[in-house]
Formats: C-alpha cells, sequence, structure tokens
C-alpha cells in the first residue's frame, strides 16, 4: 500500500478521535492523535501549578518531553517519561488543552513532532488545523462535524460511561467555550479547508462515518 496521508478536522466532540482510530485499524496504518498532545502539555502545566498562559508557559516549553508509543492497546502519550494516556481525559486536561491550544509557540513545538510523522509513515491525524495548517498537503482532508446540542449528548454519554459526574448542560457550554477557543484564535484557527470533504454526523451513527471516510481513502489508494 502507497503511504497515504489522511487529515481529519472538526470542532470538539466531533468524534474525530474515535473516528480515526476506528479508519486507521481498518487501513493498518498509523493514528496520531495531536489532541492528546495539547492536552499533555495542559496537563504538564496542571502538575505543576504553572498558570496556562502565553508569559507563563513559554520559559517552560523546553522541559516538556512529549513522546508517542504505539503498541496492541493503540496510542500512549508519555509526558516526560510517564504515561499520561489516562490522565489527559480529565475535564482539567479538557479544558486546558483549549486554552494552551491559543499559544503559538506551543503549536509550533508540536507540529514539528506531527509533520515528522507525517513524512515517515502513512498516517490518519485528527485535530483543528491539521489539513489547513500541519498537513496542507494532505491526501485526503475531512471536515467532521455535528450540532452543539448532539456533540454535547454524545459526550455526556461518554463521561457516564465512565463514571464521571456531570451536567449536560455544563457539557454543552464547554463544548461552547471551546469552539469560540479553537475558532477565534489568531494561529491556525478551526477552520474548514478549501478541499476538505465536509461530513455533518449530526444525523450519522458511527459505524456510517467510519465506512464513508474509509471508502474515499480506498479510491484514493
Amino acid at each position: 500500500m502507497k503511504k497515504v496521508n489522511i487529515a481529519i478536522d472538526g470542532p470538539a466532540g466531533a468524534g474525530k478521535s474515535s473516528i480515526s482510530k476506528e479508519v486507521a485499524k481498518r487501513l493498518g496504518i498509523v493514528y496520531v492523535d495531536t489532541g492528546a498532545m495539547y492536552r499533555a502539555c495542559a496537563v504538564y502545566a496542571l502538575e505543576n501549578g504553572i498558570e496556562i498562559s502565553q508569559e507563563a508557559i513559554i520559559p517552560h516549553l523546553g522541559d516538556i518531553k512529549i513522546d508517542i508509543n504505539y503498541n496492541e492497546n493503540g496510542q500512549q502519550i508519555i509526558l516526560n517519561g510517564k504515561d499520561v494516556s489516562d490522565r489527559i481525559r480529565e475535564q482539567d486536561a479538557t479544558i486546558g488543552s483549549s486554552k494552551i491550544a491559543v499559544i503559538p509557540e506551543v503549536r509550533l513545538k508540536l507540529v514539528e513532532l506531527q509533520r515528522s510523522l507525517a513524512e515517515s509513515k502513512s498516517v490518519i491525524m485528527d485535530g483543528r488545523d491539521i489539513g489547513t495548517y500541519v498537513l496542507p498537503n494532505a491526501d485526503l482532508k475531512i471536515f467532521l462535524t455535528a450540532s452543539v446540542a448532539e456533540r454535547a449528548r454524545r459526550r455526556f454519554l461518554e463521561m457516564q460511561q465512565k463514571g464521571m459526574e456531570c451536567d449536560i448542560k455544563d457539557v454543552e457550554r464547554d463544548i461552547e467555550f471551546r469552539d469560540k477557543n479553537d475558532s477565534e484564535r489568531e494561529f491556525a484557527p478551526l477552520r474548514c479547508a478549501e478541499d476538505a470533504v465536509l461530513i455533518d454526523s449530526s444525523d450519522l451513527n458511527f459505524d456510517e462515518v467510519c465506512d464513508k471516510i474509509y471508502d474515499m481513502v480506498k479510491k484514493i489508494l
């Protein structure tokens, strides 16, 4: 199979990670969860009592070492030698990642790692600016979205399944906050690339979305 790079962008809670992971599994290629890298940076700040602001975080960027390991369970995020794959999914890391992602110096640090992964192998990479900034020459670009209400409902159910206490109105407000943050940031904001395929999954189930993307990739290959 020839090397292929697939970019999947979209707002918070659109299902990018789970769908990208499944399509990567079907194709037998690497899934790169870029959001996890920003979450790891946020966890570093939270664990070390550092305010998540440009002024406070820049002096510490050199101390943040992020590695990505792959095993039978998928992608592992290693922060300064420690597996933080579960920690980065907690609510404070979720909110912190949206704040830290607007800092240009953080994005530049992580984009270098993301591009090097895509240069060496076939990848599906998901995030906010993959098709527009990280991998502008990707073989296939998808912009995956859904209504705020539907994204909140999915995230609420996911958190409940993990035993996390939450209120759906709080989840909806968090998604709206992240949408605003992501789309209004000055550096590489969330937007649909001109050559991306738009998929609104509000009325589609998980398998239907995966099938759509899988079929598009197979045509390219």
